[in-house]
């Protein structure tokens, strides 16, 4: 298998590891792509990013108020 982050992944195709990449395991190498997109253009001033681990995506909310979210204009 495959070692990333400290824990062993089988060979084949990996759809989601605990760090939100798919990946594919092969006793060559491991090739991971992530599985989300970071937010590029929001209103930097008033709102913060963070990484919402189960969704494997990330919130813009209101720095005042994290329950209200932001609107992201682009992502990459």
């Amino acid at each position: 298998g495959c070692i990333l982050d400290g824990k062993l992944y089988p060979f084949g195709e990996i759809a989601r590891t605990d760090n939100c990449f798919r990946c594919s395991c092969s006793r060559e190498a491991m090739r991971c792509c992530s599985l989300f997109h970071t937010p590029t253009g929001y209103d930097k001033e008033n709102c913060k990013v963070i990484f919402n681990k189960r969704s494997c995506d990330y919130d813009v909310v209101q720095k005042s108020d994290p329950s209200k979210e932001c609107i992201v204009y682009s992502r990459v």
